[in-house]
């Protein structure tokens, strides 16, 4: 069964998970896999952590919310 893990930055909201949660689910529904057998890991990263163009997302993206 899948298991599917999603990597965000700290600080997502719990509205923006439950609809990760759900997104990833229907595609995999959609499929024909059951509701049940589908799990959905989120794994928050700080955004120091998390380089984008050789640089952390802190500095690169600060002016990206999120969600």
């Amino acid at each position: 069964m899948p298991t599917v893990h999603v990597y965000v930055w700290k600080g997502f909201s719990n509205e923006s998970k439950k609809k990760v949660i759900e997104g990833v689910t229907k595609v995999f529904t959609e499929m024909g896999i059951p509701t049940e057998a589908v799990e959905v890991l989120i794994h928050e990263v700080p955004k120091e952590n998390w380089g984008v163009s050789g640089e952390q997302a802190s500095e690169k993206l600060k002016h990206v919310k999120t969600p």
